[in-house]
């Protein structure tokens, strides 16, 4: 399994993004897909996961209401619709895989991760 993350790049305070984690390997709809996202000088923090069926979404409070996390089995990929972006949105975003996923966050045991893919705000 790969994951290659894209979308990213620079956008001013309130614009949209749209994120998208293709995945190259079998069996996408049965993989559970989350979005993280790293700050600089900060750890690692979930930001939304989706379950392998595509029925269970969750969200970092500090998100929620802006970004959607969505999938498209048909093309093997994943979004985050990130809206009214915000400068403290600015990190390195990546995705991450875990089989049979259940689109709850969790702090360890995901199978894959993909590259980052950079988002500035500005203000």
């Amino acid at each position: 399994v790969q994951l290659q993350a894209s979308g990213g790049g620079l956008v001013q305070h309130g614009g949209s993004l749209r994120l998208s984690c293709a995945f190259s390997g079998r069996a996408f709809s049965t993989w559970g897909m989350d979005w993280f996202r790293q700050a600089p000088g900060k750890e690692r923090e979930f930001v939304a996961a989706i379950s392998w069926k595509g029925d269970t979404t969750s969200y970092a409070d500090s998100v929620k209401g802006r970004f959607t996390i969505s999938r498209d089995n048909a093309k093997n990929t994943m979004y985050l619709q990130m809206n009214s972006l915000k400068p403290e949105d600015t990190a390195v975003y990546y995705c991450a895989a875990t089989w049979l996923g259940t689109g709850t966050p969790k702090n360890e045991g995901y199978d894959y991760w993909g590259q980052g893919t950079q988002v500035t705000v500005s203000s």
